[in-house]
């Protein structure tokens, strides 16, 4: 009997090989050129649904623990996450809100109809003063969003002037009052959002002479590296508005131009965030893989006009976007996170970070109970997603000497139609040790990864996985540890020449010491 058990388990381990596909992976260790910057790991905060006001923000008088209002369970999370740059008021909201709405005694404070998201009335409890302090907390350089839509010129300026003029303005000495003496120093605007659709609907060259407007009197007191001014980009693959952007605006006005992608399947149906099927996954994670193809020939259009890289292109708005019926209760543009979203995370971090010449911000929409949080919350109660997770797993990635790597990968297929079915990106850090960061999308096969270092001295290797047992599975709020990083052995090798196996729709982060 015990004979035929061993039989049984050898074929079973026979047949899981044959399943495996092959894919090689050759990092060039000492090639390194480009870091990684760390905003690439960036997230997005819009007064939207309940990502603010009953996500963030409870109020200090909540019996939610909090500071100043902000959960404190939330700061926890974030500073575990290394958040390093946070966007916000919007987002669509950015062109509505009028910052001075938003800044001393809140009882003063006038309500806003939030008309892009729901209609619901805000009472401005949350402003300038609150979204900077907090992150100041968590560590995160604030990104804020300016209102060009609506707004006018000197509005915006006066904004620049409220949070980064050392004193004796007209603005620095409102702060002041407002009980901020030093000026937090601001170094991220985004000059208007959207601008082709809920920003104003603009033609790009009227918007690229407007932004020209802006950016003039967008004036720096203290930061000596300047301003870093954000055009609002394109559209996907609008690639006639990043030409219009990069051949209009002169370069000492700009630093960064914008691009949003969400990985949607079709804008009239989306599909659910649950029990979606693999049809409808398959198409999500090509949705998600075609970000490859749009920074590569936007950035082919930024190389035309500025060969000298001196403009970044800053993906400040991407994830997954899908039809929720929990939205209904749980607040607008609410959705489940499951690993569905862990595997356009992982795949999408690894374009981001291969092309870490261009790409310098990224910005994951959004932060808490929008979209592909990476922090649900009802009530006292507060969920990691699998995105957190995958965003943990690869800040060692963060500020990191990006290594070229050459990929070969088999094929995930779905009724006749072909994804590769491994992404891949590495990085050296300060201290020497390689994370090597791989995902395989495919949701029925195993991929062995054939890994090749050669030129390092580093022997240890040890790693982590975010794997579940089923594509559709996420943490809710009673099994909030149901997905969650392990401990990763399934690698073998030596002397820079390894076999990884990565089991289907899992994301391994391997590192090297």
């Amino acid at each position: 009997m015990r004979r035929g058990i061993l039989s049984t388990l050898a074929l079973v381990l026979l047949v899981v090989q044959a399943w495996a596909q092959d894919a090689t992976v050759t990092v060039k260790t000492t090639e390194g050129e480009h870091v990684i910057n760390r905003n690439i790991y960036g997230h997005f905060a819009e007064h939207l649904g309940r990502c603010i006001y009953d996500g963030i923000y409870v109020g200090d008088d909540s019996t939610i623990p909090n500071t100043d209002g902000v959960r404190n369970d939330i700061i926890d999370a974030l500073v575990e996450l290394k958040v390093p740059v946070l966007r916000w008021p919007g987002g669509c909201f950015a062109d509505t809100y009028h910052w001075m709405d938003g800044i001393g005694d809140p009882a003063k404070r006038p309500s806003i109809v939030n008309q892009w998201w729901g209609g619901s009335v805000e009472d401005n409890s949350f402003g300038t003063h609150d979204f900077l302090n907090l992150c100041e907390r968590i560590g995160a350089e604030p990104y804020l969003a300016g209102n060009v839509g609506s707004g006018q010129v000197k509005e915006l300026a006066d904004w620049v002037q409220y949070v980064n003029h050392p004193g004796g303005s007209p603005m620095s000495g409102l702060r002041i009052e407002n009980g901020q003496k030093e000026p937090w120093n601001v170094k991220y605007w985004g000059v208007g959002n959207e601008m082709w659709g809920c920003g104003g609907n603009m033609a790009p060259e009227f918007y690229a002479n407007l932004y020209r407007q802006y950016s003039t009197f967008m004036t720096d007191w203290t930061n000596s590296d300047g301003l870093y001014r954000i055009a609002s980009g394109a559209n996907g693959a609008d690639y006639q508005w990043t030409e219009v952007l990069m051949r209009d605006i002169p370069k000492p006005l700009i630093e960064g131009v914008a691009l949003h992608s969400y990985s949607v399947i079709d804008w009239g149906k989306k599909g659910p965030a649950k029990n979606f099927g693999e049809e409808l996954y398959f198409k999500t994670m090509k949705a998600a893989l075609f970000m490859e193809e749009l920074v590569t020939k936007h950035i082919a259009i930024m190389d035309k006009y500025d060969p000298e890289g001196r403009v970044d292109l800053i993906v400040d708005e991407w994830g997954g976007w899908y039809d929720s019926k929990e939205s209904e209760t749980m607040g607008v543009l609410y959705q489940q996170n499951t690993m569905r979203d862990a595997m356009i995370a992982g795949a999408t971090l690894n374009i981001f970070n291969n092309h870490a010449d261009r790409i310098k911000m990224a910005n994951l929409a959004q932060i808490v109970n929008v979209l592909q949080a990476v922090i649900l919350t009802n009530e006292e109660k507060l969920i990691l997603t699998p995105t957190y997770h995958v965003m943990k797993m690869y800040n060692v990635h963060q500020d990191a000497v990006l290594l070229p790597l050459e990929l070969e990968t088999s094929d995930y297929e779905f009724q006749g139609e072909k994804l590769p079915a491994v992404s891949a990106s590495a990085s050296k850090d300060e201290s020497g040790a390689i994370h090597i960061s791989l995902v395989n999308i495919d949701a029925k096969e195993s991929q062995t990864v054939i890994l090749n270092l050669d030129g390092t001295d580093n022997k240890k290797m040890t790693g982590e996985i975010l794997a579940s047992d089923k594509l559709e599975d996420y943490n809710d709020f009673d099994e909030a540890d149901k997905i969650s990083p392990k401990k990763f052995s399934g690698f073998k090798g030596k002397n820079g020449e390894y076999k990884v196996t990565l089991p289907p729709f899992s994301v391994v982060v391997l590192e090297l010491k």
